[in-house]
């Protein structure tokens, strides 16, 4: 088991209440009364023993038939077919104003009978293709993406189910809207837009009663929470208590793309400031009006905060999302041996690049163990670049006999670091720089000169690979973008930054200087160039987290795991590379349809659990003993996953005498 090492009382007295949680249901027969009381609910284990016997081990074979595995499908068991049917406490008004319950026109005529509901609706009852059809229609005719953005945060004030049904069926549309790039408009106008609050607010001036503001929050449960303070939001710099919105839109995707229950997720700001001063003299600015906290005063905020969130839901994920820079790589290393957590922007745009990476390998006739002998220029050392530099260091060393631990561990390290050149705002990093931190300098050269531009270190290195995470715009120019075009007959360009503003280059300027050669990925959505390459259209890939995080998450749950280990991520990567269409690959397309965004979560979530497993970092729980976690195959864990995602669709309900 993982040995204990919590280095703060505060976060002793959290982690030490730790238990394991269930997710369970209750279930009726179609035969049943409305007034008869529901059967206990079965144990998971029980469910996910059913759900054997009735799926099978093999994987859904289409994409129709991966939306019809969890919670709301129906089951045949005892010779009585149930349908998952919902408890609740509310009724009339109260029912119709609470989103998580909320089903609108949709409810049956018997609902409206048993849950005060007759009148307060027109008497017609409309079908969920209806609400969808109605929703579409209004929704179509608006051209504005902002204005697209705030028709589904209406929707999802008023009708969670919905809303996360029409977000599942139209991901590839959606996701655009309620996450980069559109998102970050609407956080910069976050303060305007605002109209009713969605998850916890944690201010500094109300740190002492931060485990009362968790027991604010209404759901007794809670498996994923996304927090951040705000500091720099998608590249568009310091937007304060109005970061929440990055949040929101992940956690939606956690919903959408892995199944998370909705009312199992949870949005998290922590207010601490701001050093935008266009903000604080805003009249219009809901955070607090003050400067940022920095030092020990910050970092109490933060220990609070985790303390208090593990203290009411011990088992849950914290996922860090648009911390700055010096705050990001600093609360990650503080947090991550003690607590299931990880950095988005750190860890999973690392995983993403190194799946982009292995897969451009196989596109281009490679394999995986090609990766140490890449050349690789990182434009950008802040977080997110020394993350996926890190990570890519990782992969390169374990093909260089870095896993067997030991002396050949440390070689394998330092030979794989000689493949990056990673340059910032001054240039090329080397080492007779002063003042550097300690992870750029294990990466800094000692055989060139210091503060070379990129297009100098371009052509003199030569490299196969060029990765954007500056957060600067088009510092991809011609002259770089033609010196990687020289390079090699096919570069891999990766401009990773978001929101498309801040992204180092274009696909379309990645194409023309390249003359269609190039393999290319970037963070933010471009659309496809109208070129070709060897008689096909190019494909401008999108190198989104979305791939990885809703699927490192929900394996993470599946295992019960304590932390979230390297080893963890880098074998999601592997898994995302994997899952790249073969028929695609020789058009350049190293990532597979955003639209099995579902299917794809689950096969990731099963190999992520899996490696919890061997590491000896999960725990079991969540309805499944050590024991039978331990014996658990790749087939039995795949069944486990697909127990555990919710779907979209109404239940019955009954209330709660």
């Amino acid at each position: 088991s993982r040995r204990a090492r919590v280095r703060r009382p505060a976060m002793a007295a959290a982690l030490a209440s730790r238990r394991c949680l269930r997710w369970t249901r209750c279930a009726l027969p179609f035969s049943s009364s409305a007034a008869a009381p529901p059967p206990a609910a079965p144990a998971l284990d029980e469910k996910y023993d059913a759900a054997k016997a009735v799926a099978g081990a093999s994987p859904p074979p289409s994409h129709a038939d991966r939306h019809r595995h969890g919670l709301a499908t129906t089951e045949r068991a005892g010779g009585l077919l149930r349908l998952s049917t919902e408890v609740v406490d509310k009724r009339g008004t109260d029912l119709l104003h609470d989103p998580w319950y909320n089903k609108g026109m949709h409810f049956s005529q018997r609902e409206r009978d048993r849950l005060g509901l007759r009148g307060l609706l027109p008497p017609r009852q409309m079908s969920f293709e209806g609400q969808e059809r109605r929703f579409r229609n209004d929704f179509d005719k608006t051209t504005s993406q902002l204005q697209r953005w705030k028709k589904l945060r209406s929707l999802l004030e008023r009708n969670e189910t919905l809303y996360y049904k029409i977000v599942s069926e139209n991901i590839k549309e959606i996701a655009p809207i309620i996450y980069t790039p559109t998102v970050g408009e609407a956080c910069v106008r976050y303060s305007e837009l605002f109209r009713r609050p969605r998850g916890l607010y944690f201010s500094a001036h109300d740190v002492d009663d931060f485990p009362a503001i968790t027991h604010n929050w209404p759901a007794e449960d809670v498996d994923v929470i996304v927090v951040t303070d705000g500091s720099r939001v998608l590249g568009l710099g310091d937007l304060g208590i109005q970061g929440i919105g990055v949040c929101i839109g992940k956690l939606d995707l956690y919903v959408a793309g892995a199944g998370i229950p909705p009312s199992r997720v949870l949005p998290c700001v922590l207010d601490v400031g701001t050093n935008n001063e266009e903000l604080r003299n805003d009249w219009k600015y809901v955070g607090l009006h003050q400067p940022r906290l920095e030092g020990d005063a910050y970092l109490r905020v933060v220990d609070a905060f985790m303390a208090a969130v593990y203290n009411r839901w011990p088992n849950c994920l914290v996922q860090f999302e648009d911390f700055q820079p010096r705050h990001a790589l600093t609360l990650l290393n503080r947090y991550r041996a003690d607590c299931l957590t990880f950095n988005d922007d750190i860890q999973g745009t690392a995983g993403v690049a190194l799946a982009g990476v292995l897969a451009a390998l196989r596109a281009l006739g490679q394999t995986s163990d090609d990766i140490i002998s890449q050349r690789i220029v990182f434009a950008g050392a802040g977080s997110a670049g020394m993350g996926v530099a890190s990570m890519l260091v990782q992969a390169m060393a374990q093909r260089l006999g870095g896993g067997k631990g030991g002396k050949e561990a440390g070689a394998a390290t330092r030979a794989a670091r000689r493949n990056i050149y990673l340059i910032d705002q001054d240039g090329l990093i080397a080492t007779s720089r002063e003042g550097i931190p300690d992870e750029q300098m294990q990466l800094a050269r000692d055989d060139m000169e210091d503060g070379l531009p990129l297009a100098e270190v371009i052509r003199r290195v030569r490299p196969t690979i060029l990765m954007g995470l500056s957060g600067a715009g088009k510092i991809f120019d011609a002259e770089c973008l033609e010196a990687m075009g020289e390079s090699c007959e096919r570069p891999i360009i990766m401009p990773m930054s978001n929101p498309t503003s801040r992204a180092e280059c274009s696909a379309e300027e990645a194409f023309r200087a390249t003359d269609g050669r190039c393999i290319f990925a970037s963070g933010s959505p471009f659309p496809d160039p109208q070129m070709e390459y060897n008689g096909q259209p190019v494909v401008a890939n999108q190198g989104n987290n979305m791939y990885l995080f809703p699927g490192v998450g929900l394996g993470a749950l599946a295992s019960n795991a304590q932390i979230v280990s390297d080893a963890m991520l880098l074998a999601a990567a592997r898994k995302l590379a994997e899952l790249a269409p073969e028929e695609g690959l020789s058009q350049g397309r190293i990532f597979p349809h955003i639209e099995d965004i579902r299917y794809i979560s689950q096969e990731i979530a099963v190999v992520v659990a899996l490696c919890a497993i061997r590491e000896g970092v999960a725990a079991g729980g969540r309805g499944l003993k050590d024991l039978a976690l331990q014996s658990m195959t790749e087939d039995d864990m795949r069944l486990r996953v697909r127990s555990m995602q919710w779907e979209p669709a109404y239940r019955p309900f009954v209330q709660k005498e």
